[in-house]
């Protein structure tokens, strides 16, 4: 398969990313493109908020600006946080035993109901399920909140935690758990992606 050649926008973020600060004639340069031609780039990048720039005084002449990577742009280069974690997990099983997973699993647990409990309150259940569903979607997971007969379905369409969830359950089992307390229900999971289903599910009705 022929390898595709990188976007012109993308080569300038990796530039950024190898040499820090770059002014646009820096980037042309090394591109093999005119200045004008990166200038924009660099305003559709700045526009994304994927770089900012700096202005630079000389002694003579005119200020320059010096482009750099923004926070959010460090988010566009691969990550190998899932292999790590899952790595450490592993060795803290093969040391202690799988109770101190459930323990470390039950801690996030309890972080997550202390965090996220404020929000609940003054809530009736659908208004709760919406802002749990806004709670998920802060932390990557693409949600999805229905109302359905009485009862109610919230759907992660994106799992942010997949491949770890993956290798240990116990994280879906706390999530479950982390629900029902907060939503003060029954929460039933009916579909679950780490068993294979294409997104995860919940069905949730009033405590009987």
């Amino acid at each position: 398969m022929e390898r595709q050649t990188p976007s012109t926008r993308r080569q300038i973020l990796d530039l950024l990313k190898k040499r820090g600060g770059m002014t646009a004639k820096d980037l042309g340069e090394s591109l093999g493109i005119t200045s004008m031609a990166v200038r924009r780039h660099l305003s559709a990048l700045e526009r994304d908020d994927l770089i900012a720039a700096t202005t630079v005084r000389r002694p003579m002449g005119r200020p320059t600006y010096v482009y750099a990577l923004t926070p959010l742009a460090d988010d566009l280069f691969p990550k190998n946080y899932p292999q790590l974690t899952i790595a450490l997990l592993d060795d803290l099983r093969m040391m202690d035993g799988e109770e101190k997973i459930d323990q470390l699993f039950k801690r996030r647990e309890e972080r997550q109901v202390a965090a996220y409990a404020p929000r609940m309150e003054g809530k009736d259940l659908g208004e709760r399920i919406q802002e749990m569903a806004r709670i998920f979607d802060e932390n990557g997971n693409l949600p999805e909140f229905k109302a359905d007969d009485g009862s109610y379905r919230l759907i992660w369409h994106n799992c942010a935690i997949h491949k770890i969830s993956e290798r240990f359950p116990q994280t879906c089992a706390h999530e479950q758990t982390m629900l029902a307390r907060l939503l003060d229900a029954d929460v039933v999971r009916t579909s679950h992606q780490a068993k294979g289903d294409p997104y995860c599910s919940y069905t949730i009705r009033k405590k009987q």
